[in-house]
């Protein structure tokens, strides 16, 4: 029986982000899914640009990409009235990566509850007892998602992710964790990232955050399902702290801008190849 093809539509309401610019990441995002996700995955996916949320056909979930949304910590992924997933994008200089973060996390786990056992990795601290086997949120490009473990698809920046390995219970030779290879064994947290887990005892929240100069470890308290997604819940209590993390080096955008000019002209060349051998047939055609 064939697998369920999970379908995204991307749609700009953006004064700043025009169709074509939304198509080219479609595209890239598209291939991302397909070339190098689902292989690991195995969620087979489509990933479309639209002009108006009116021209997303239903049984699409809406990727939106807007210059303000109003609330902040709003980003990310949400769950309609019919209980149908959506995300809400702000637009800027890398909003590639962050729709590429936010398509792969909804097709691993479209609802947001997604979790996966397994031993947790928090040191023994003086509040609390060592920590046992946990449920840690299936976020899969959260512990690397800093713009310098990106990389680009079509000359558009993207988002690296973690496999299923990454909750494996020891590292292994071979093993590969993370799609990019930075990271390098089970349960990392890479500059920049953070990975969130449920621990049984407590009943409350943590988080490993790496958005300072060295790993941290929070309590961020009790989380009740029962008022929305538990992603939803808690990206809210991250945000702040993640913002500062997520401010992109002027070094690695600028080598992006730089692959992504190149792309455009060579682009733009085959089209004016193409161009000119319509128009050489055409012009033979009228001749005969």
């Amino acid at each position: 029986m064939p697998n369920f093809i999970r379908q995204l539509g991307l749609v700009s309401e953006s004064k700043n982000i025009k169709l074509a610019e939304l198509t080219r990441v479609a595209a890239a995002l598209d291939k991302q899914a397909t070339r190098d996700f689902a292989p690991i995955w195995g969620i087979n996916s489509s990933i479309h640009a639209f002009a108006r949320l009116e021209d997303v056909p239903l049984g699409y979930w809406p990727v939106i990409i807007q210059d303000n949304i109003g609330v902040q910590g709003e980003a990310g992924i949400h769950l309609d009235k019919d209980g149908q997933p959506y995300a809400l994008i702000t637009s800027g200089e890398q909003w590639s990566l962050t729709a590429s973060h936010e398509t792969l996390e909804m097709l691993a786990d479209p609802f947001g509850n997604r979790v996966i056992a397994g031993p947790s990795i928090m040191p023994k601290q003086p509040r609390h007892k060592k920590q046992g086997r946990v449920s840690y949120l299936v976020e899969v490009s959260d512990p690397s998602e800093a713009v310098e473990f990106a990389y680009t698809v079509n000359d558009m920046l993207v988002s690296d992710f973690y496999t299923p390995s990454y909750f494996d219970p020891m590292k292994a030779p071979g093993v590969r964790y993370s799609f990019s290879g930075a990271i390098t064994e089970p349960r990392q947290v890479l500059k920049g990232g953070y990975l969130s887990w449920h621990e049984p005892v407590s009943d409350h929240w943590f988080q490993a955050t790496f958005f300072g100069a060295e790993l941290e470890f929070i309590d961020i308290g009790v989380i009740d399902g029962s008022q929305g997604s538990l992603r939803s819940q808690v990206d809210k209590k991250t945000y702040e702290r993640m913002q500062a993390a997520m401010q992109p080096g002027k070094a690695a955008l600028t080598a992006i801008k730089d692959r992504s000019s190149s792309g455009d002209e060579s682009s733009g060349a085959r089209a004016r190849s193409l161009h000119g051998q319509i128009a050489t047939l055409v012009k033979k055609a009228h001749k005969t």
